[in-house]
C-alpha cells in the first residue's frame, strides 16, 4: 500500500508494511491536520488512537513513517531532534513503524509549523 502525503510546497510518497497500525491508518484515509515540528521531525495527529505495537522502536532511520501512539500521531523523522544522540532520528517515544518514504526525506524539511498536510491513498 502507498500513500501519498502532501503540504503545501511539497509532497512524498511512502509505502506502508502490513501491520496493524498500517491497516488501521489506511482505513481512516483520507486524513487533513495541521503539521508540527521538532527537531527535524514532522508530526501530526491523525484522530487514529492504536496501541503500541511489540516491535515499537524510539531510534530509528531517516525516512521511517511512524506511528507516535503516544501522541495519536504521524511521525516523519528526517534527521536528529532534540532528544537525539548524535545525528540519529530519536523519537519522543517508542513508535509502532508503519513503513518508509519512498523519495528524499530531506524535503520535510520544507514543512512549516501549523502547515496543512494532507494524507491519502495512492491508487495503483
Amino acid at each position: 500500500m502507498q500513500i501519498r502525503i502532501s503540504w503545501p510546497s511539497g509532497h512524498l510518497t511512502a509505502t506502508l508494511d502490513d501491520t496493524p497500525t498500517a491497516q488501521a491508518l489506511t482505513k481512516a484515509l483520507p486524513l487533513v491536520s495541521s503539521a508540527h515540528t521538532w527537531g527535524q521531525e514532522v508530526y501530526f495527529d491523525t484522530g487514529l488512537s492504536v496501541p503500541r505495537e511489540t516491535n515499537a522502536q524510539q531510534v530509528v532511520e531517516p525516512g521511517t513513517v511512524a506511528f507516535w501512539t503516544d501522541g495519536d500521531a504521524l511521525a516523519l523523522p528526517y534527521g536528529p531532534t532534540p532528544i537525539s544522540r548524535g545525528d540519529e532520528c530519536r523519537l519522543a517515544s517508542p513508535c509502532n513503524v508503519v513503513g518508509r518514504l519512498d523519495g528524499d526525506p530531506s524535503l520535510l524539511a520544507s514543512v512549516r509549523d501549523g502547515d496543512p498536510v494532507r494524507v491519502e491513498r495512492v491508487e495503483n
